[in-house]
């Protein structure tokens, strides 16, 4: 089920009107797709974080209120404020429920890789997410990996990677995607023991005077 999200259009354009409007809590944004002309809207920042709160977070399914009009819609980019990181615009693609679409899904490592972890070693996945096609009532959530049967000298490639029924993963089929990592502890060399000996062993230099017999200068 499409999560609703309200807009108002209508707005000015020009980079002061954005500043206002991201001052007063409210996202400039425009949504385009499917042919039709894209239109500007403007989104209340409360009701954005509400509508992507959810479990598959930006890539939640919209059903976008646009005037009388409502339109199936997903997040195709949000820009943030370099420094302060909160959203300053948002573009937004009109979808059909019925097409294939592509979207990036969360990696998560699933269960302990016992036999890793035995021999001192680290289950690491080598992307963050993974671009895979389906139609939006198929897109998972997140994708999870279970790495459980994984050895010292094993990798999990994408083709390796069970997806649900009517998903399909977008790349090279032997990228990897999971690997593991050797964590070896080297031991410290006994500096402070070297240090002493070489110490004891020093010779002192010509013409200085036996400890003891300093004299003070003048």
């Amino acid at each position: 089920m499409a999560t609703i999200l309200q807009t108002k259009i209508g707005r000015k354009i020009g980079s002061a009107e954005s500043r206002r409007l991201v001052a007063t809590d409210h996202i400039p944004g425009v949504i385009y797709g499917h042919g039709m002309v894209p239109v500007k809207i403007t989104v209340e920042r409360r009701d954005l974080r509400v509508a992507l709160a959810g479990p598959a977070g930006v890539n939640t399914i919209l059903e976008l209120q646009v005037g009388d009009t409502k339109y199936p819609a997903i997040v195709k980019e949000l820009q943030r404020d370099p420094v302060k990181r909160v959203v300053r615009h948002i573009d937004v693609m009109q979808i059909s429920l019925t097409e294939l679409i592509t979207m990036d899904i969360p990696v998560h490592l699933t269960v302990t890789a016992k036999a890793v972890l035995s021999e001192g070693g680290l289950v690491d996945a080598t992307v963050n997410t993974i671009q895979v096609r389906a139609t939006a009532s198929n897109i998972p959530n997140e994708i999870l990996i279970d790495v459980t049967a994984m050895g010292m000298q094993d990798v999990i490639r994408l083709s390796d990677v069970v997806l649900p029924n009517g998903v399909s993963a977008v790349g090279d089929p032997d990228l990897v995607v999971v690997t593991v990592l050797e964590t070896k502890i080297e031991e410290a060399a006994p500096v402070v023991a070297a240090a002493a000996e070489d110490a004891a062993t020093a010779t002192p230099d010509a013409g200085a005077a036996p400890a003891g017999d300093a004299k003070p200068t003048a």
